[in-house]
């Protein structure tokens, strides 16, 4: 590379860097553990379509007193069972769901359902997900809250 590139290569990243659009606000979570039990990869296969490039991976995650899952979206449905504590999810809309031990819930898909997963309680919330994403996408992805949050 000529030398007089190298400077307008280095300003280049650097503005790149800059002025890129990042995930702005993300929020992180915090006093969220979580541990994978199972995983599966479907292949891409000619003839079957429906389960094609498909990653099925159940986890156990564990979220502290206090703790949040930060806002984030799902690429892919996620299944989820409260084995102990309440989870509170506030929506993209700003409405909030609690979903006591022993009760289900079904994520939507997508950047347009973005969600916040809290516990506002006393005792760890332990859930059981599913998740089923498309191949190397991760399980969720970091979004900033909405406007009304």
């Amino acid at each position: 590379m000529p030398k007089y590139f190298r400077p307008v290569v280095v300003v280049s990243c650097l503005a790149a860097a800059t002025f890129s659009p990042a995930v702005a606000g993300a929020t992180p979570p915090s006093g969220v553990t979580a541990d994978t039990l199972a995983h599966v990869s479907f292949p891409l296969l000619p003839g079957s379509a429906e389960i094609a490039g498909t990653d099925v991976t159940v986890r156990k995650i564990t979220i502290a007193p206090g703790g949040t899952t930060g806002w984030h979206f799902h690429d892919g449905p996620v299944y989820a069972y409260v084995e102990t504590g309440v989870l509170t999810r506030t929506l993209h809309d700003c409405s909030r769901v609690t979903t006591p031990a022993g009760q289900t819930i079904a994520e939507e898909v997508g950047g347009d359902h973005v969600h916040e997963g809290t516990n506002l309680g006393d005792e760890p919330v332990v859930l059981y997900a599913a998740y089923i994403e498309p191949p190397g996408k991760p399980f969720a992805e970091d979004a900033p809250a909405p406007a009304c949050a």
